[in-house]
């Protein structure tokens, strides 16, 4: 058996080329591999997606032309006198038909390396855009399906009917199409508006800040692009050693910019006046409504009871990263924004020394996918299983398909893994959905189909592709998304999968990265690539451990974030420009204080795509933790358990309430109080796992070195915390630091309705996004088609479209 003594590069490739080959498991071989076209002789192509009309990129105006004529077709039916069928069968149908369109197109616009694909899909994606707009105009429609939900139907109904045509009138109501024409009309005109700053603020988001080099002290001009004699910033810098380099990159990147501070109030105002055009109050009180907790004042008070339960545990990590800054520079001063990302990620390859180098031998693509199916097998009796993919069914040669295969009711939907970095390939890691599952006429099941995109190196000829433990948490993450779609099984497409509220749409997500994150299930599949040793009990608890260290102040930053999105949101005229406002934002919510002639807001991507609803990764963390504590906790890998989260969350997608889907599955109510308990308790929880984990012998060779006599323990604010016993602890640390930890930043997906623009991320928790400070992963408008129609240039009607792209939240790391 080859073991890690063997030292010379030669056996090393023969390990894994002929011994070690053999023993991966199917899945591990397929994933361990590049993927493998089809070479048979017959090379007629199938079209993308196995639409044979996509054989070419000129197939998009056959299929644009042919959702057009059915759009007209269902129009007719719906206005019929003779129609047979439920109107919400039909609005269903007419929502289907445009979103396997505009959603299918919008993806290849996307991700297609050929101009003329991409070129022809933002075509389509325009001509579709146009068709919306054309029906959310169409007050005789609106007017059939209001007189359907409201005064009976021509057939019965069912409960589900009921809900999902009030979604579908809630929707178009949004829209302004109830008003008078002159409304109406200002509502598209509005909503166009809308658009256009929203875009124009997402292309200055990354725009570098460009100074004379006689305005940087010396000693840090070389640190910077240079052209000539100015210098280049393009970011924050936070990674720096160099506090000087920090400090100068937040202010001059972050220093106000009048274009960018005339689109936001241009975006905030509209949509301000678009919802009193829509008879809101508020553009707050219109955007959350419907969602788990429907109105502006139970989201701010989920925002300020948190706040107040995790301020003295954020200000503990906040005095602990002061520490760490005063041992590093005596005379560095006090403990400022752009230092928090630095000094995070230094605690962590400090105390834990968690190392891309040292981890990622036990992470192969194909045992992290190896490790997915035995966990969906476990809790759910389905298989991942690699099909063969035919001649033009992808836009990339480096593409996976897998088939989602229940043990008795069959074949469930197909996910397309596209996971492999290519030119030009946009550096976001997100979710698309391409067709949403829904009961066809015949009785039968359309399948859904999702692309899973990520960014991973490819297999070298000496080894597979090795993952570091934040691309882990990215591809389970990813795959809880996968899994949404994969096992929602609702008579429409409307609310299939993921097509849910927006504060309850990242929770399958959130939730896998618990799977990813217990010790008990990385053990399963964890295996070195080439001895298949599994990871060592040592490295599996480190891991574990440093996933949680600060979170009370990643926590608070998240709440400072949802919380100026919400009075940016809120009651206009605003009381002050939006830096002023989010000064005492910071200044209120979040332990550190704002940094004068500093702009942040005009960095933040997430205004755009996610505009009074940031809120909405918090409670989705809330109840993804509430599930794990509930069900999960004590036997991850529960059959029982994971039927009844399929069966009593997951299969309704968004064809029943949140509200009444989260008590009757977890037994209680989604109260602000409750959600905020939830987080605090989270929280607490992690810091128990820190704790104990520094405690034992398993974690450090000597602890009695690491532990301070009266039991306070390194990096945690723990109880009875004495500054001095922790400064000692640090100092020992400090001498003894090793390895190198460089790869907890999750870089997550812009939302970009921007053509092509990836310049900033978004993230998840403990990661980062923007240009800024964030966590999470959230969706947009309801029924705009998330990822497709953000990007079109006219106004899209809300009711008929779904959602495609699948986005996250935001960290300090670019702050």
């Amino acid at each position: 058996m080859f073991t890690n003594k063997l030292s010379t590069k030669l056996s090393k490739i023969y390990t894994i080329s002929s011994y070690n080959v053999s023993r991966w498991s199917a899945l591990e071989k397929i994933f361990n591999s590049k993927p493998n076209l089809n070479l048979e002789v017959v090379t007629k192509s199938v079209g993308l997606f196995g639409v044979p009309q996509l054989s070419t990129h000129e197939g998009f105006y056959f299929v644009t032309e042919k959702c057009v004529q059915k759009t007209d077709d269902l129009v007719r039916e719906a206005l019929s006198q003779s129609r047979n069928r439920k109107m919400v069968e039909i609005f269903d149908e007419l929502s289907d038909s445009l979103c396997q369109v505009a959603d299918l197109a919008e993806f290849i616009r996307f991700a297609h390396p050929s101009s003329d694909y991409s070129n022809a899909a933002e075509h389509t994606s325009l001509a579709i855009s146009k068709l919306v707009e054309r029906l959310n105009t169409n007050v005789k429609i609106y007017e059939a399906l209001k007189n359907a939900v409201h005064n009976n139907d021509i057939l019965a109904t069912t409960e589900v009917d009921n809900l999902v045509g009030k979604l579908f009138l809630f929707d178009f109501e949004q829209s302004g199409i109830h008003l008078c024409e002159d409304k109406r009309n200002q509502v598209v005109e509005l909503n166009n508006k809308i658009l256009c700053a929203g875009q124009q603020f997402l292309n200055g988001i990354s725009n570098p800040k460009v100074i004379k080099q006689s305005a940087l002290p010396e000693s840090v001009r070389d640190v910077f692009s240079s052209d000539g004699d100015k210098v280049v910033i393009s970011g924050l810098y936070a990674d720096s050693s160099n506090p000087l380099v920090r400090e100068m990159a937040y202010k001059i990147f972050l220093y106000p910019d009048q274009n960018q501070e005339l689109l936001l109030d241009q975006l905030l105002n509209s949509r301000d006046e678009l919802a009193k055009a829509c008879d809101f109050n508020t553009y707050n009180e219109r955007a959350l409504r419907g969602s788990i907790l429907n109105s502006p004042p139970r989201v701010m008070e989920l925002l300020e009871t948190v706040s107040e339960r995790v301020r003295s545990k954020a200000n503990k990590d906040f005095a602990d990263m002061s520490m760490l800054k005063r041992e590093e520079n005596p005379n560095g001063g006090p403990l400022a924004v752009w230092d928090v990302p630095y000094f995070t990620q230094k605690a962590k390859r400090d105390r834990f020394q968690v190392s891309t180098k040292e981890y990622s031998p036990y992470f192969s693509l194909g045992a992290c996918m190896e490790g997915l199916n035995l966990i969906f097998t476990a809790l759910y009796g389905i298989s991942l299983v690699n099909s063969e993919i035919a001649s033009g069914e992808t836009w990339s040669k480096d593409v996976y398909k897998l088939s989602v295969v229940h043990e008795s009711e069959g074949l469930l939907g197909y996910i397309y893994c596209d996971f492999y970095e290519r030119n030009f390939k946009p550096n976001q890691d997100c979710h698309f959905t391409i067709r949403g599952g829904k009961v066809l006429p015949d009785g039968t099941y359309q399948l859904p189909i999702v692309v899973l995109m990520l960014n991973f190196s490819l297999p070298r000829w000496s080894s597979p592709t090795l993952l570091s433990p934040n691309m882990v948490d990215n591809l389970f993450h990813e795959m809880g998304h996968a899994m949404h779609s994969m096992l929602a099984r609702t008579q429409y497409q409307h609310v299939s999968g993921t097509r849910c509220s927006t504060d309850f749409a990242e929770v399958p997500s959130i939730l896998m990265e618990y799977f990813a994150s217990d010790p008990r299930v990385i053990k399963l599949f964890a295996k070195h690539f080439q001895t298949k040793e599994p990871i060592p009990e040592r490295m599996l608890h480190k891991l574990c451990a440093s996933k949680n260290l600060f979170t009370a102040s990643e926590t608070q930053l998240q709440i400072f974030y949802a919380a100026l999105d919400q009075i940016y949101h809120g009651r206009h005229p605003l009381q002050g420009t939006t830096t002023d406002i989010l000064a005492d934002t910071q200044n209120k919510f979040y332990g550190l204080a704002y940094v004068p002639k500093t702009t942040w807001q005009l960095r933040f991507s997430h205004l755009v795509g996610y505009g009074a609803k940031y809120y909405s990764y918090l409670v989705s963390r809330a109840l993804a933790f509430l599930i794990w504590e509930t069900y999960f906790k004590d036997d991850p890998l529960s059959r029982a358990q994971g039927d009844r989260y399929r069966n009593e969350c997951l299969a309704h997608g968004g064809g029943k309430n949140p509200c009444d889907l989260i008590a009757d599955y977890l037994k209680v109510k989604p109260t602000p109080h409750l959600l905020a308990e939830a987080l605090n308790n989270e929280i607490e929880s992690h810091q128990e796992h820190v704790v104990e984990t520094q405690r034992t012998s398993v974690f450090f060779s000597d602890v009695k070195k690491k532990i301070h006599l009266d039991g306070n323990v390194l990096g945690l604010p723990p109880k009875n915390l004495r500054t001095e016993g922790v400064e000692a602890i640090n100092r020992g640390n400090q001498r003894r630091k090793r390895g190198f930890f460089t790869t907890f930043c999750r870089w997550c997906l812009e939302f970009t309705r921007a053509v092509g623009d990836d310049s900033s991320k978004y993230h998840r928790p403990h990661r980062q996004a923007d240009q800024g400070l964030h966590y999470g992963r959230f969706q947009t408008e309801r029924f705009c088609g998330s990822g497709s129609r953000r990007v079109l240039s006219v106004q899209v009607v809300p009711g008929l479209t779904g959602r495609c792209r699948i986005y996250p939240p935001a960290s300090p790391e670019q702050w």
